[in-house]
């Protein structure tokens, strides 16, 4: 088994304020500290959204590689259906909404254009699986359905909130093959057209790369607005770094 897991994410953004007003009215994080360059986010006591501030960065362009979305897993069903509740009075718009088999997510975008998913996992024992091979589809979720089913109101990303994966643009699916396995020890879990998905100790994903707007795109410009770091727990390689061909920036702690 690999022991290691995405602790959080680090966004670079020309709005510091705007930003984090965004993460903790709109998700229902809560601020974790941070100073004039820097906001954190999470939950009570754990860091998800890490945000600093460069008001010089150039916008982000979606045809570049770097992040896809950051997906947020949520603990129950029922909390998903409460943020779905939730939603339209911090007028919000979805960008999409999906039943992947594994699990159910709505997609949206902050801000600056940084894609974001809210999803809950089915039990894994309800994954269909062929040896390291898990099975996932995109079908359309019923809202009506999901918000009647969920009762109560949304507090915020419940203590056990995670960073349940991170989706990335990449420029080209074996390359990021080579990084994902060699560099990362990820199993390739999955494969959909021009994308591939991976896991770590027999979960769906972790991570997971497509060319759907970046196909053969160079490497990142660093003075852009997007991705900035996504940061792993890895005690075993604490201290380490390491880039993905398109300059993506992994940090172990």
């Amino acid at each position: 088994m690999t022991n290691m897991a995405i602790d959080h994410v680090a966004l670079t953004v020309r709005d510091l304020l705007g930003m984090a007003d965004f993460y903790e009215r709109a998700l229902g994080l809560k601020p974790q500290g941070g100073d004039d360059a820097t906001r954190r986010l999470g939950t009570a006591d754990r860091t998800l959204i890490e945000l600093r501030h460069d008001a010089a960065a150039r916008p982000r362009d979606p045809r570049q590689a770097g992040l896809f979305h950051t997906a947020f897993l949520l603990p129950e069903r029922a909390d998903l259906g409460r943020w779905l509740r939730h939603a339209p009075d911090q007028d919000i718009r979805l960008t999409g909404a999906s039943d992947h088999g594994v699990s159910e997510a709505l997609y949206l975008d902050d801000p600056e254009g940084n894609g974001i998913e809210i999803y809950w996992d089915r039990p894994p024992s309800e994954w269909t699986r062929d040896g390291d091979r898990i099975e996932m589809f995109t079908h359309r979720l019923d809202l009506t359905e999901l918000s009647q089913a969920s009762p109560g109101e949304w507090q915020g990303v419940p203590q056990d909130g995670s960073i349940g994966h991170v989706h990335l643009q990449v420029g080209d699916i074996d390359r990021a093959d080579a990084f994902f396995r060699g560099d990362l020890g990820l199993t390739r879990t999955f494969d959909g057209p021009g994308g591939a998905w991976y896991g770590w100790n027999g979960y769906h994903h972790q991570l997971a790369g497509n060319v759907w707007n970046s196909r053969d795109a160079r490497p990142r410009d660093p003075q852009m607005t997007g991705l900035a770091e996504i940061v792993l727990n890895a005690p075993d390689r604490a201290g380490q770094v390491l880039h993905d061909p398109w300059g993506t920036r992994f940090a172990m702690i």
